[in-house]
């Protein structure tokens, strides 16, 4: 598992850190680890669930709805 920092995410996703803190909070992404301030996060994990969540927003779909869809895969 290869860990990325909350810094590293912002830079290479393009979200904004409030963002990123929102979807952690929502219960989209596992903070995996910390090291001192950083939060550690598992890199496939992010790429792939943001790639999720923006292409069901693309479809049209609220951030209630994907939450759902994905508390529904687990």
């Amino acid at each position: 598992m290869k860990l990325i920092t909350t810094k590293d995410v912002v830079q290479r996703y393009k979200v904004s850190y409030q963002t990123l803190n929102y979807y952690t909070n929502l219960g989209f992404f596992n903070i995996v680890e910390r090291r001192g301030n950083k939060r550690m996060y598992d890199a496939l994990e992010i790429r792939q669930k943001l790639d999720n969540i923006r292409d069901l927003k693309n479809q049209g779909y609220p951030l209630r709805l994907i939450i759902k869809k994905f508390n529904d895969e687990v």
